[in-house]
């Protein structure tokens, strides 16, 4: 049986940037959040600086590239709470070696990959199982309006020139497997929305981005949270559907 009421979240790549605005903002909420990381030493550190403003957080080991942190996370999580009411795949990378197609190296695009989506992809299974057990589950994917095939066929767009294959196209398959995911959940509890935080400054930009961290986080708290009524299988930014 679980040993708390409160709802338990699990925010990968949670240790700085939007992850960790989410994480703090979920306890804010009266979440018991699972700050997830694959540096323990960051990690544990950004865990204090939350619990140092009275906040519910933990530091759990997720490295997407190591598949048995995430084992070891669940059966962790499994023998803590029983359950996981929200997971936020918002761990993610980039490569200064990727660009457009003719010129993206290859084995970045890979990296690339390894990450964004088949390690989301690896902890997302290791964890459905806990979130079939919530009485509400939810799954939210940090995506990026780089991934909408849609806005990258706009050439009036304003960032049709932003042409990174390995991280545009990881994006977009994760938005597939979002969609994939909510139709097989579609008669259960659960909800899997992706969602773009918009061009926020964080590391993976350089911190060129325009948006503050909180701007970043509030689409991924939105769809942390909805309601019974809300959204299943939709990609959104903080204030409107996006297009695929």
């Amino acid at each position: 049986m679980p040993k708390t009421d409160k709802r338990i979240a699990l925010v990968t790549g949670a240790n700085k940037g939007i992850g960790n605005e989410v994480a703090r903002e979920l306890a804010r909420r009266g979440l018991s959040v699972l700050l997830g990381a694959r540096d323990a030493a960051l990690g544990e550190a950004a865990a204090a600086a939350l619990q140092a403003l009275g906040l519910e957080v933990r530091f759990i080991e997720i490295d997407l590239g190591r598949p048995s942190t995430l084992t070891a996370a669940a059966q962790r999580i499994d023998a803590e709470f029983g359950r996981l009411d929200v997971l936020v795949n918002n761990a993610g990378i980039s490569d200064a070696r990727d660009a457009a197609p003719s010129a993206a190296n290859v084995e970045a695009v890979r990296r690339i990959f390894d990450t964004n989506f088949f390690g989301t992809l690896a902890v997302t299974q290791a964890m459905l199982p806990l979130l079939r057990r919530s009485p509400a589950g939810r799954i939210v994917n940090v995506s990026s309006g780089l991934g909408s095939l849609a806005m990258n066929s706009d050439p009036q767009w304003k960032y049709a020139s932003y042409r990174l294959l390995g991280y545009n196209a990881s994006k977009a398959a994760l938005n597939m497997l979002t969609v994939q995911l909510a139709a097989e959940l579609r008669e259960t509890g659960l909800k899997v929305n992706a969602v773009d935080p918009g061009f926020t400054a964080t590391d993976l930009n350089h911190h060129r981005g325009t948006q503050t961290l909180a701007e970043g986080a509030a689409a991924a708290l939105q769809y942390a949270m909805i309601g019974s009524d809300g959204a299943s299988g939709g990609f959104f930014s903080a204030d409107a559907p996006l297009a695929w």
